[in-house]
Parts: C-alpha cells; structure tokens; sequence
C-alpha cells in the first residue's frame, strides 16, 4: 500500500509555508501585484497620467505687446529646457509599469518643435518641424525598453501654436529679440498593455466643438481640446467604452459645456457599453469652489459616479519648476482635477485605486500632476 498523508500531518507543513510567504518577499504564497477575478468578476487596472507640457504659458496669452510676448516665449522655452522630460519620463515610466495598468489616458503629451525666426506663423498658422522633444515617443521607449509592453492606441491632436521667442534671453539678438520659433502641439493618448489579455477596437478622437479663444499677440487663438476613445475587451471581461479626456484649464463655462459634450446623447462617453471616464476634469465637487465645480457636477448630474481615490490629493505643483529646490512642496498636492469615474456603478466597481508621483525622483517631480491609478471589478 502506498503513502498517503493525513490533512493532519500536512498542517504544519501548510502553515510553515503560509508564513513564509508572508514574511518572504517572492515566495509563492506572496501578494501578486496582477490584477484577478478571484471568482467575482474581471479587474482591470486603469490609470489617468497627465505629463505636464513643461512651462507655465501664461505669460505668453497675457503678454500686451510684441516685445513682452516675445520674451514670454523665451521663457517658456527655458523651462521646457530645465524640466527635462527625458529624464522626468524615466520616472512616468516607473509609476506606469510598477502599477501595470491594462488601459491608461495621457493628457499635455507634447510635442515640441523649433524653426527659425519666422514671424509669419502668427497669422499663417504653424510650420516648424524639428523635434526638440516628443514626449510620447520619449515615455514609449521607456516604457518598452525590453520588451513591448504598452502600445499606443489613438492619438488625438488638441492645440496646435508657434510664435517666435528670446531663448537667449538677449533683446538684441534678433527682431524683438527672438532668436529662434518655438512650437507646441499638444495631444492626449490612450495606450494599451501589450501581453495582458487587452483587446481594443473601435478608436475615435476629436476635438470639442466648444473651445476657449484667447487674444495672442493682438489675433484671437483657439486653444483647442478634445478626447479619445476606444471599446476594450480585458481578460474575459465584456467590452466597455474607455474615454479619456483634458478639459480646459482657464474658463470654468467652457470646461462645463465641454463636459456636457462628453455626456451628450452623441457623445464619447454616452454608450450601450459600459463606460469608463479618465482624465484631468479640471473640476472636483469637494476639493475646489464655486464655478469651477460645474463641470465635475454636470458629469454627475448625467449619471457618471467615482472610481478612484482623493487620499492623497493628486493636484498639482505650485511650481512651474520640477527640479527639486525650485519652488514646489508635496504640501501643493491640496485638491483633485484627476478623475476615473463610470457611468455603469452597479458593472463597474472599484477593487482598490492609488496615488503615485506625489515625491519627486531622480531631481524632479515627474509632473506637476499625481497619477492616478484605480482597479475596477467589472460584473458585465
């Protein structure tokens, strides 16, 4: 007769191995960081990370005449310069890939180009092509640095300006100044994880049809913004509607009427699917006053619910510095604009969600935002 133990005999066994993979990191009873059903539905991990475009444009829409609007640009070309993306996109990387989210909306991923002086642009439009930083490009290869493990899945152009700047920082170098063009073309981007059971299919984007137009050297501007969407299918879950978006920053009617957008019977987030919001709204109904939380409740009033966590606060820096010493606190972090919500609360709910980039890493805060990070549990 063979050897066949007794479940009293394993006992021990069973517990010496329960605590040591407890107290033993790696050990096979460990914590997996992968998202799983446990028998109660798919989870799908879920991520909203804006970059930070990299400077402060304020002083270049407010600037009164040629000569300030010039220096202005110059400014902001420095601090693109000081916040050095390639080095802060080894840090976005990191907050992407330790929390493993299967779909993650990117907001202010710019691409920054350069020209020479041409002042024509002003009333021509933009036509600078040389790349001085193409912040997806950047995050992309760090991110896949071995193997592929995010891929993009729709881009969406927003707002699209070029005017001549001071980078020098000397007035006398050229006309006004300027010494060289500087060009922003601003995007949101949803990216997808590669070898984790993510299927996407039907991928939109546009821009809002109500957009904030500014006065920029002397001519009216459209600051354009928008969205982007895709259906998914993750692990066996059903499909969903997954829709990210960045509404505007400086005019709390127009960021409220491009959220009605959103919800509208034609719009992105308006599905026979499940829908999942990300994004920076711009607008929280606790953590910021008055007009500035129309938008977040107009989202609310349509049926939209949170799936994500205020604990820590996520916005922002007050600084448009990144650099450690130059100005920004963890104590900034005092309100929330970041948002992952569903308008689905009884498919869709939330397994746990978290907070990342709150401290700065290799000398610099990886954005001026936090990121944003929640595990949904779908029930469809």
């Amino acid at each position: 007769m063979g050897y066949s133990p007794n479940r009293r005999s394993l006992a021990p066994v069973l517990s010496l191995l329960l605590i040591i993979g407890l107290l033993v990191p790696g050990a096979a009873f460990a914590k997996q960081e992968d998202h799983s059903d446990n028998g109660k539905g798919k989870v799908v991990g879920t991520m909203t990370r804006n970059l930070y475009l990299g400077a402060d444009l304020t002083p270049a829409i407010t600037a009164k005449t040629l000569p300030e609007f010039v220096a202005a640009n110059g400014q902001i070309l420095r601090e693109v310069t000081a916040n050095n993306f390639p080095v802060r996109a080894k840090g976005l990387a990191a907050e992407i890939l330790k929390a493993k989210p299967d779909l993650v909306g990117l907001q202010e991923v710019a691409l920054w180009r350069t020209a020479p002086v041409n002042f024509e642009v002003l009333t021509k439009g933009p036509s600078a092509t040389t790349v001085r930083y193409d912040y997806l490009a950047e995050l992309l290869a760090e991110l896949n640095k071995g193997p592929d493990r995010y891929e993009v899945v729709v881009v969406q152009n927003e707002f699209d300006l070029e005017a001549p700047g001071d980078e020098d920082g000397n007035p006398a170098t050229g006309p006004f100044g300027a010494d060289i063009n500087g060009r922003l073309t601003m995007r949101d981007v949803i990216l997808a994880r590669r070898g984790a059971g993510v299927e996407t299919k039907n991928a939109q984007s546009a821009n809002f049809a109500t957009s904030l137009v500014v006065t920029v050297a002397g001519a009216p501007t459209t600051i354009k913004r928008g969205w982007t969407a895709t259906d998914a299918r993750v692990r066996g879950s059903g499909w969903f509607r997954f829709v990210n978006t960045h509404l505007e920053a400086f005019h709390p009617l127009i960021r409220q009427a491009q959220a009605a957008e959103l919800v509208a019977p034609t719009g992105p987030a308006t599905s026979d699917l499940p829908v999942v919001l990300v994004g920076d709204l711009n607008s929280d109904d606790d953590t910021v006053t008055g007009a500035d939380q129309l938008a977040y409740l107009t989202l609310l009033a349509a049926g939209m619910v949170e799936r994500s966590t205020d604990d820590p606060l996520s916005c922002c820096l007050n600084s448009s510095l990144l650099a450690v010493g130059k100005g920004g606190s963890e104590a900034d972090f005092d309100h929330q604009v970041d948002h992952i919500m569903t308008r689905d609360p009884e498919l869709i709910t939330l397994q746990d969600s978290a907070v990342s980039g709150i401290q700065p890493v290799n000398g610099f805060w990886n954005s001026d935002h936090a990121g944003l990070f929640s595990a949904l549990r779908f029930h469809n």
